[in-house]
C-alpha cells in the first residue's frame, strides 16, 4: 500500500515515524558493517580497497537521506543526486561490463542490508516496515544507475554519429588555392550543413579561390540535394571562392532534368579530373606534358 509523499515522491504507507527513525539510526550505528558488506560484493570488488570503501561510504549516506526524508522511491531525490559521481560510476562499470546476469547489479547490496537490519531485533511490523522501506531504497538506486546508464550511452552515441558525419565530410587541398570535398553516400540535411560549414571553414583558413563539389559518390539526387548543393555554391561565392560540381553521372543528369533541377550559374564537370583541370586554369595554371616523359 502506496501513498502520495512530498514533492511528489511516494513513500511506504507503513513506514512511520517510528520506522524511520529506527532505521536512521540502524544506517548510523551499523555503518562499519553495511560499507564492508557492500564492499565485498560484485559491485565493488573490481575497485581498489581504498576507493571500494569510499565509494560504499557514500552511497550509504546517500540512502540513509533519503530513508530520512522519505523519498526512497523518487530516483531524482536529492539523497540520489547527492552520490551522483558514484552512481555515474557503477553506470559505466555496469555498461562497460560483462553482459547478461554477469553484469553488477546494485540490487545485491540489499541481501547484506537486509541481513544486517534484521539483527537489529525489533518486533515483526518494525522489522518487515523497515525491510519494505530499505529494499525499495536499493530498487531505486537501481533505477538511477540505469538513468544514467542510457543518458551516458545516448551522449556516445550523439557524439559517434557527429564524429561519422565530421570524417564523411572531408575537405582535401588538392592545390594551393584549390579545395575539394567528395560527398558519398546520401546527403541529408545534416551531412548537408556538415559538408557546407567544413567547406567554408577551410576556403577562409585555405585562402581558397576554387571549391570543387565532388558528388561521384552521392547515392542520387533529388531537390532537397540540389538544394544542399546551391547553397553550398552560394555560400563558397560570398567567400570569394568559386565553386565547382564534379561527378554528374547521367543517370543523375536526367534524374536533374525530369526534377527541373536548375544549378544556375554554378559549374559543373562530368569528373573530378574534369573540375581539377578547370580550377588550374581558373587561378592560372596548366598541366602540360614533359618533352622528357619517359617513352616520348
Amino acid at each position: 500500500m502506496r501513498r502520495p509523499g512530498p514533492g511528489g515522491a511516494s513513500v511506504i504507507a507503513g513506514t512511520n515515524q517510528t520506522v524511520r527513525d529506527g532505521l536512521t539510526e540502524f544506517l548510523k550505528i551499523r555503518r562499519g558493517d553495511i560499507e564492508r558488506a557492500w564492499a565485498a560484493t560484485p559491485v565493488f570488488t573490481s575497485k581498489r580497497p581504498a576507493d571500494a570503501a569510499e565509494e560504499c561510504a557514500e552511497l550509504l549516506s546517500g540512502i540513509r537521506q533519503v530513508i530520512e526524508t522519505g523519498t526512497e522511491e523518487d530516483p531524482s531525490a536529492d539523497g540520489f543526486s547527492a552520490v551522483r559521481t558514484v552512481l555515474g560510476s557503477l553506470a559505466s562499470r555496469s555498461a562497460g561490463g560483462p553482459s547478461g546476469s554477469d553484469r553488477p547489479d546494485v540490487t545485491v547490496l540489499k541481501a547484506p542490508l537486509l541481513r544486517l537490519w534484521g539483527e537489529q531485533g525489533h518486533d515483526e511490523d518494525v522489522t518487515n516496515a523497515g525491510a519494505l522501506a530499505l529494499s525499495t531504497a536499493i530498487n531505486t538506486l537501481r533505477i538511477a544507475v540505469l538513468e544514467i546508464e542510457l543518458s551516458a550511452g545516448a551522449d556516445t552515441i550523439l557524439s559517434q554519429r557527429q564524429q561519422l558525419t565530421e570524417l564523411s565530410t572531408p575537405v582535401i587541398k588538392l592545390w594551393d588555392g584549390i579545395l575539394a570535398i567528395p560527398l558519398i553516400g546520401t546527403l541529408d540535411s545534416s551531412r548537408g550543413q556538415a559538408a557546407t560549414e567544413a567547406l567554408l571553414q577551410q576556403i577562409v583558413a585555405q585562402q581558397a579561390r576554387v571549391a570543387i563539389l565532388d558528388i561521384t559518390g552521392v547515392t542520387a539526387v533529388d531537390t532537397l540535394v540540389a538544394q544542399h548543393l546551391l547553397k553550398t555554391a552560394m555560400a563558397a561565392r560570398l567567400m570569394g571562392a568559386e565553386c565547382v560540381i564534379s561527378g554528374i553521372r547521367p543517370q543523375i543528369a536526367q534524374t536533374m532534368v525530369q526534377l527541373g533541377i536548375d544549378l544556375g550559374e554554378v559549374a559543373t564537370r562530368a569528373t573530378l579530373a574534369d573540375a581539377f583541370s578547370h580550377a588550374l586554369r581558373k587561378i592560372g595554371m596548366a598541366i602540360t606534358r614533359s618533352d622528357n616523359e619517359p617513352g616520348r
